[in-house]
């Protein structure tokens, strides 16, 4: 899943960042709200983070403009104002949830997983493939009972998968969502990345084709 981070406190932007990519996340990060703009115009995300105080256009500016769009993507804005009327605006302009600063990380954490399932109309964190247990909340992964070990590319990599049942997604796709702008991957790597999940998958209710030319179809077991 690939996130924008709009902030423009080096230091808090930093630490967001490095905290979701531990987990596997690809995530951008833009300083203002020209660079914010630009992103939003040329680039595809699963989740915004945007903060409201921005030099240029401000928080609330970037979200009329998203909304106005008719671009959906999930926004979890980010205030120090802690006044309900901040609140109430920022929902009614269309963010989907807000935290404010000072967070705990796994406050905003949480509430990142929540919105990504939501976007997906998927109710809770624990997700069940036949023989297959999926869960965002604590990154455990299960066949028949038994756990495997994931990479934290490999969970978001099934992730999406998983979340794109019977679709086909090109490689084109898998590397936009899984890579972030300043770390390129290339395309042979998507093929790697794909081998070793399913290596690690034998045996699941769940395999993952590929389509040549096309990409790449997970799909259940029919009985599964």
């Amino acid at each position: 899943m690939r996130i924008l981070v709009v902030e423009d406190t080096e230091d808090l932007a930093d630490a967001i960042i490095q905290r979701m990519r531990k987990h596997g996340y690809a995530i951008d990060w833009a300083a203002d709200g020209y660079q914010a703009e630009e992103l939003l115009a040329t680039e595809r995300y699963q989740l915004v983070i945007l903060d409201l105080m921005l030099p240029g256009p401000d928080g609330q500016t970037l979200l009329r403009q998203l909304r106005r769009k008719g671009d959906d993507t999930p926004v979890l804005v980010v205030t120090a104002r802690s006044r309900v009327d901040t609140k109430v605006d920022a929902l009614d302009l269309g963010a989907d949830d807000y935290v404010v600063k000072p967070f705990d990380f796994r406050e905003l954490e949480a509430r990142c997983r929540a919105l990504l399932r939501r976007h997906h109309g998927i109710a809770t964190s624990e997700q069940v493939f036949g023989n297959l247990s999926f869960d965002t909340s604590t990154k455990k992964v299960a066949i028949d009972g038994q756990p495997i070990d994931l990479s934290a590319r490999e969970f978001r990599l099934l992730e999406l998968f998983l979340s794109s049942l019977n679709k086909v997604m090109s490689k084109d796709t898998l590397i936009d969502r899984l890579c972030s702008l300043d770390q390129p991957v290339a395309p042979n790597a998507i093929e790697l990345y794909v081998s070793r999940l399913r290596k690690k998958l034998e045996g699941a209710s769940v395999v993952i084709r590929t389509l040549h030319g096309q990409g790449y179809v997970a799909e259940q077991k029919n009985g599964a």
